[in-house]
């Protein structure tokens, strides 16, 4: 868990833009490479990514898609590990990241700030599903609350304030059960998925929110929940896959190549079939394992968009 769990107040855009410092020269900015230099001369591919978890094995998560993306566009890929959802839509707003994985919202959110930006492929653990998750609010085992209205008065953990399943979901939740999301509890932000499960687990939260998975698998994978631990109060609809976008300023041959790799290569049966994988329990597609990348575009977000319109949420504009 992260050392300190951040009260609501935390000053995201700060950290976005420390954050920034650590980026350095996007692909879009450096005479000769990737987007605009020589041939012969690749360059950098600046990929920025948010952990769900605390880890630092995030970039081995990518590991198989980065080696992929090397070697279709013949640039260096840089992998950024990101400190928050706003330090990726700043940094691709400021020309610092080519492409990155976004939450839901958070990809909405950029998009907003460049309408550039384009969704290429999200996800998905089986071949054939559609990309797609659920937000669960969640408390204690042995606690009296029972559901979202009982949220109330109490400390509650969110995820980030562009965080789709551990805030805009949440706080459409709350809205629908009578609980005002801002005054109606005592918001905590935790920074990470893993972070608020587990300030919950300790106590250090009465309830909070987080991604299905963490709750249903990760943590108890890595031994940090005890199954039966906490009890799920809530689950919300479906959510869209997060998406890996491309930045507005990506040459176009070189965007091609990125949406080719993701849409038709980053995927067990291609990585199989083609001798990257042994097997296909060998292929390392994300942190759990899945089977790969499928394609989507902007629209799949518009529910995110409509869940804005319902609740008003001050993030829905800005993450100041």
């Amino acid at each position: 868990m992260r050392s300190t769990i951040r009260r609501a107040a935390v000053a995201v855009v700060g950290a976005a833009l420390l954050a920034l410092t650590a980026c350095g020269q996007s692909a879009a900015e450096n005479p000769g490479q990737a987007q605009g230099g020589q041939a012969g001369e690749p360059g950098t591919l600046v990929f920025a990514a948010v952990p769900s978890e605390e880890s630092t094995s995030l970039q081995q998560s990518y590991q198989t898609v980065i080696s992929l993306l090397e070697k279709e566009t013949g640039a260096t890929v840089q992998f950024q590990n990101a400190t928050d959802y706003a330090a990726v839509i700043e940094g691709m707003r400021a020309g610092k990241i080519d492409v990155a994985m976004f939450g839901p919202f958070s990809y909405v959110l950029a998009k907003n700030q460049d309408p550039g930006i384009t969704p290429v492929a999200a996800m998905v653990d089986t071949k054939g599903a559609q990309p797609g998750y659920k937000s669960y609010g969640i408390t204690k085992a042995d606690s009296t609350i029972n559901d979202l209205a009982g949220f109330a008065g109490h400390t509650v953990c969110f995820v980030d304030p562009a965080s789709t399943s551990g805030y805009l979901y949440p706080t459409a939740g709350l809205m629908t059960a009578g609980v005002n999301p801002e005054t109606g509890v005592k918001p905590t932000f935790a920074g990470g998925h893993d972070a608020s499960v587990l300030a919950v687990a300790s106590g250090q939260c009465d309830a909070g929110f987080s991604e299905d998975v963490m709750v249903d698998t990760q943590l108890i994978k890595s031994g940090q929940l005890k199954p039966g631990e906490l009890k799920i109060v809530w689950k919300s609809d479906t959510i869209p896959g997060s998406p890996i976008a491309i930045a507005s300023d990506v040459a176009p041959e070189l965007r091609q190549k990125i949406v080719d790799t993701f849409t038709q290569e980053a995927n067990v049966d291609y990585l199989t079939a083609n001798g990257v994988c042994s097997s296909a329990d060998q292929c390392k597609l994300g942190s759990d394992g899945a089977w790969g990348y499928v394609p989507v575009d902007d629209a799949l977000y518009n529910g995110i968009r409509q869940v804005c319109d319902v609740t008003k949420a001050k993030s829905c504009t800005s993450l100041g």
